[in-house]
């Protein structure tokens, strides 16, 4: 009886200190599984020309250097189809105040710019990306981050002491036992049919914050400045060197293209093999550098990289549900917002036994 007790002290008192936690990682988490859709249906609408060439990554990137003459080009989104525009990511002193990233959408046969998002520095961030940031820091910075590893320890840990709490229920409520659904038990059954997925996305969203509790983050850094530096003119043709990769590594996709900060940087192409697993990116599970002359300086797959740097990868994926369509996101959608039925539902059992202690 004792150690029934002390487990459901210890369950309650680590489900009240994660409770607000698990319910904001919840549902910002549940949005988040659609970010990329999200983002799509942001861009711009691309009216194809027929009979019209399509632009090459040299024109588009020389037309930028034109119109935005100071302008440091950091990367390119290339098209996914032909519907989609080139999205460059550019830091300017005339746009949002130098101090943060412009995204320019060119259109990918006449090179005209469709849209230009964040051209005052007013409109703020994203949907997404500020539900991304809020999901990794809660908006507070590295006090945020720590936050976020704690009360991750603490979700966890409500989830192991709730399984010993609860282990006699679990039979009942997955062979579906009349007695199991009571209005009474919503809370236990709504945590077991959840517990698998819980556990899994606690333990990958620690793994992902494990970097608080390590001695470097305590290290006081200088502000990250932003280079201002306006690019150069590429010294080489990027369309052919993209065509040797092709030729080299034919089931080998580059979707983003990462340039350099300074004069003599390398270039980094990131994509996805054909070959890979499902569980890795299909947009950034590899990459490729070229050093300032177009050389391939070197290749990272994700097949050759470390089994840490391969395992991290893979918790990523599995914490976001960035694998398997749009059936996978739609059960981590769901399921995910358990977590904040649970945070709810529990507080409601500990504040009627505290308000009404002989019910």
């Amino acid at each position: 009886m004792k150690q029934r007790q002390l487990l459901h002290k210890l369950h309650s008192i680590s489900g009240l200190m994660a409770g607000l936690f698990i319910f904001c990682m919840s549902v910002s988490g549940a949005l988040l599984v659609f970010h990329d859709e999200w983002d799509l249906a942001k861009q711009p609408e691309v009216q194809i020309q027929p009979g019209k060439p399509f632009l090459s990554i040299d024109s588009c990137y020389q037309l930028i250097r034109k119109a935005y003459p100071r302008a440091r080009i950091s990367q390119c989104n290339l098209p996914d189809d032909k519907q989609t525009s080139f999205r460059f990511t550019l830091y300017d002193s005339t746009l949002s105040k130098g101090s943060q990233s412009a995204q320019l959408f060119l259109h990918p046969q006449n090179g005209s710019i469709l849209s230009l998002r964040n051209r005052d520095g007013k409109n703020g961030k994203d949907l997404m990306d500020g539900l991304s940031e809020f999901h990794s820091s809660l908006l507070l910075h590295k006090t945020g981050e720590w936050l976020v590893g704690v009360c991750a320890l603490f979700f966890l840990f409500s989830l192991i002491t709730g399984i010993f709490l609860y282990r006699k229920q679990v039979l009942s409520v997955l062979l579906f036992r009349k007695q199991a659904f009571t209005q009474k038990n919503f809370h236990q059954w709504v945590g077991v049919f959840a517990l698998l997925f819980n556990l899994v996305i606690a333990f990958t969203g620690f793994w992902m914050q494990r970097y608080v509790f390590t001695k470097n983050f305590y290290q006081t850094f200088p502000p990250y400045q932003t280079t201002q530096t306006a690019s150069a003119s590429l010294t080489y043709s990027l369309s052919g060197e993209l065509q040797k990769i092709k030729d080299s590594f034919p089931d080998f996709t580059p979707h983003v293209i990462y340039f350099p900060s300074r004069s003599g940087g390398n270039t980094a192409i990131y994509g996805s093999r054909s070959g890979n697993s499902f569980i890795h990116s299909k947009k950034l599970a590899d990459a490729l550098f070229l050093d300032s002359t177009g050389l391939l300086k070197r290749t990272a797959f994700v097949t050759d990289i470390s089994r840490q740097d391969r395992f991290d990868i893979i918790n990523s994926q599995i914490h976001f549900g960035r694998y398997g369509g749009w059936l996978i996101q739609l059960l981590y959608a769901l399921l995910g917002l358990t977590g904040s039925v649970l945070s709810i539902s529990g507080f409601w059992i500990w504040w009627r036994k505290k308000s009404f202690p002989d019910k």
